[in-house]
């Protein structure tokens, strides 16, 4: 049948401008962090700390949505949706073990993964060497830890951990795997990266430039 591969949508370009629908989501996005500080720090309302993560994680899902429907991908929103991502479940997690409404088990190994991989991502753009591409099973693990972690918070909270529990630990456990492996294939693109930099041959200077 002809013009079958016209009825295909084209794959979204990369734009350069900054304002785009998407992009504001993700600033929105960013800007409510603080308050979540707020909300379960100042003032220990834990349940609705985790309303807060449960609604960021959702908007995560919608700037990318967003961003290929209206085809407005753009060079701000690659930095602007895993930023956004990782500041909200570090203060998901370093918040959470401050006010103690999640289990150690999980936070503290997944604080130690954001940490080597943020770490890691320092030193790529210290040296001008870029971000990482973000991977298909990370954006999996982001999704089950952003069902866990609030679910964790409810159950501190004592609102049906009958209902809460069961997801909240198989989601914690297979987020966190999941995490790891995927934060091990950053760490060795990281390293990667770094070793071919070090092993390009240093340009040696032609004999006109030696000798002017």
């Amino acid at each position: 049948m002809a013009g079958g591969s016209e009825s295909q949508s084209p794959p979204p370009t990369t734009q350069r401008g900054w304002l785009t629908v998407p992009n504001l989501i993700s600033g929105v996005r960013i800007l409510a962090i603080p308050y979540f500080w707020y909300v379960l720090i100042g003032e220990n309302r834990v349940g609705f700390a985790a309303a807060l993560i449960f609604l960021i994680g959702f908007t995560d899902w919608i700037d990318g949505f967003l961003a290929r429907r209206l085809n407005q991908v753009s060079d701000l929103g690659k930095l602007l949706d895993p930023l956004a991502d990782r500041l909200m479940i570090a203060s998901a997690l370093v918040a959470g073990l401050v006010a103690r409404v999640l289990p150690p088990v999980i936070g503290w190994p997944l604080l130690a993964r954001e940490v080597l991989v943020g770490i890691g991502t320092l030193i790529l753009a210290g040296r001008g060497l870029g971000k990482l591409e973000v991977r298909w099973l990370g954006k999996a693990a982001t999704f089950a830890l952003y069902g866990a972690i609030p679910s964790f918070y409810l159950i501190s909270a004592g609102v049906m951990p009958w209902l809460f529990g069961p997801p909240a630990w198989i989601a914690g456990v297979v987020g966190l795997i999941l995490y790891w492996y995927v934060g091990w294939q950053y760490l060795g693109d990281i390293w990667a990266r770094l070793r071919s930099v070090e092993s390009e041959p240093r340009r040696q200077p032609r004999k006109a430039d030696a000798d002017p």
